[in-house]
């Protein structure tokens, strides 16, 4: 592969750490608006990827699927996941403990949406007003997708920032359904866990991670894809629709 593709896969690893940081400051920040102070004791409540690293989800598992390919070996092909350390919670510092379990928990699903609402509004900014922009903008999104390099001749900081753009709403997609899947340690499974009855909440707790861990390598990925998949064309869409004119789906 060229060195083109390394610095992308460079980039794509940073904006993971940095997602995955926003995602786990938002748990804690929320936590701690409800009554928890114990992530924000624990110092959570940071940007600093070094407080929220965990080394098999936030090192290991991504750098596997972002650098594997220049090594001959893809996995989980189009999905860049990965996860934190859990953020602590005492739920018994709620005022509400089901409902604000439930908040902290969506907080962090929620930041990722944020991200790439902020990702698609830094694109249509310069599909509107940058000549040349909307193809720009497309044909990156486009390659972003199917893992390729588009040149181009628009500058090299204009075309850096198109292409954190894409990877930032590819990352935090991925990220968000990633991170509803049921299976502990996934925000889903607290959701999941909060609806059930006391019996059923005590065998789901039983679930060994090393279980958990297999179901998200080997079916998490297959699941997701399938509402992550929509999720981008309605991104791809949206965008195509900002600036004079239109690229048609290939």
């Amino acid at each position: 592969m060229s060195s083109s593709a390394f610095v992308i896969a460079i980039f794509e690893f940073v904006l993971l750490l940095f997602s995955l940081s926003v995602h786990e400051c938002a748990h804690a920040w929320m936590a701690s608006r409800l009554g928890d102070q114990t992530a924000m004791l624990e110092g959570r409540i940071t940007l600093n990827p070094v407080a929220h690293i965990d080394p098999i989800g936030t090192l290991l598992f991504p750098a596997i699927i972002i650098f594997g390919p220049f090594i001959g070996f893809s996995f989980f092909s189009g999905l860049l996941v990965g996860w934190a350390k859990p953020t602590p919670v005492i739920t018994r510092n709620f005022r509400k403990i089901r409902r604000d379990d439930n908040l902290t928990t969506l907080a962090g699903p929620v930041s990722n949406l944020v991200l790439v609402a902020l990702a698609m509004v830094v694109l249509a900014g310069i599909a509107m007003t940058v000549p040349g922009g909307h193809d720009l903008v497309m044909g990156t999104f486009i390659a972003t997708l199917n893992r390729s390099i588009m040149r181009t001749g628009a500058s090299s900081g204009l075309q850096a920032i198109t292409i954190l753009g894409c990877e930032a709403i590819l990352i935090n997609l991925s990220l968000f359904f990633f991170n509803l899947f049921p299976i502990p340690p996934l925000d889903g499974s607290r959701l999941v866990r909060n609806i059930l009855p006391y019996r059923a909440v005590q065998a789901y707790d039983r679930v060994p991670m090393w279980v958990s861990y297999l179901l998200m390598i080997f079916v998490g990925g297959y699941v997701i894809m399938l509402f992550l998949e929509p999720a981008l064309l309605l991104v791809f869409h949206t965008l195509n629709g900002v600036g004079s004119s239109g690229i048609p789906i290939q």
